[in-house]
């Protein structure tokens, strides 16, 4: 138990995810700062593209709001609101565009009943829940382990259980993110809004911002393993 909140051979196994998500990271910064310099020759901003995607896709009650924050861009489908960050809606850079572009093809998801993003939808309450129980049935798990090794195995392994709900959230994200993107590049290489130079590097953002995910999901498969090796550890060590 002590090295667990400290430091134990396990926590090697979730390295990996870490230097994933790291690489990602700086991936994702440096393509955005590379497409923030690329000004588009047609100089529509981010907010703009959004609304043309919506509006020639029948999305016309789609409203588009601009919102404080970095990155703060997303569609909400319970209020069908686009709200875009204030640098990508005045953007006129490829990175604001692909962005914007982006959570677009979130409504345009939303529009047409996408299965994925319909699942992640439901998903959201059960994993909330699964993600507040599963440390503390790990960690009470954990403790009983000591003194009454089967109770505190069935904890451990329900908190590991509700651990893994946050995994099938991802498990599903990454669709819905991947196929977004589609989306944007299709709605913007078929607009006449952007050249073959700019569609690259709006590539480019959506790209990295895509590896995030695949970051994420591999850290928290990472993280399941690293729970499942110390909750057998302990079950032998106390039986």
């Amino acid at each position: 138990m002590f090295g667990f909140f400290w430091w134990d051979w396990t926590l090697l196994i979730v390295l990996p995810g870490f230097f994933l998500s790291l690489w990602a990271q700086y991936k994702v910064k440096s393509s955005y700062a590379a497409g923030s310099r690329q000004i588009l020759r047609q100089g529509m901003t981010g907010g703009a593209v959004a609304r043309r995607i919506l509006d020639s896709n029948g999305l016309h009650d789609v409203a588009i709001e601009a919102v404080g924050g970095h990155l703060t861009d997303h569609y909400d489908p319970r209020s069908r609101v686009l709200r875009l960050s204030s640098a990508v809606y005045h953007g006129n850079n490829v990175a604001a565009v692909g962005v914007a572009a982006h959570e677009a093809g979130h409504a345009l998801q939303h529009g047409k009943g996408y299965l994925p993003l319909r699942l992640r939808t439901a998903l959201v309450p059960v994993c909330n829940i699964g993600s507040r129980l599963a440390m503390p049935l790990f960690f009470i798990g954990l403790i009983f382990a000591a003194v009454a090794p089967y109770m505190g195995e069935w904890l451990m392994f329900a908190g590991i259980a509700a651990y893994s709900l946050a995994i099938v959230f991802q498990l599903v994200t990454l669709p819905v993110e991947f196929n977004a993107s589609r989306r944007a590049m299709r709605c913007l290489s078929g607009s006449g809004t952007m050249d073959e130079a700019e569609l690259r590097g709006s590539r480019r953002v959506l790209t990295a911002a895509a590896m995030t995910y695949v970051a994420a999901l591999a850290v928290g498969l990472l993280s399941v393993l690293r729970l499942l090796v110390i909750a057998s550890s302990a079950s032998r060590r106390n039986r």
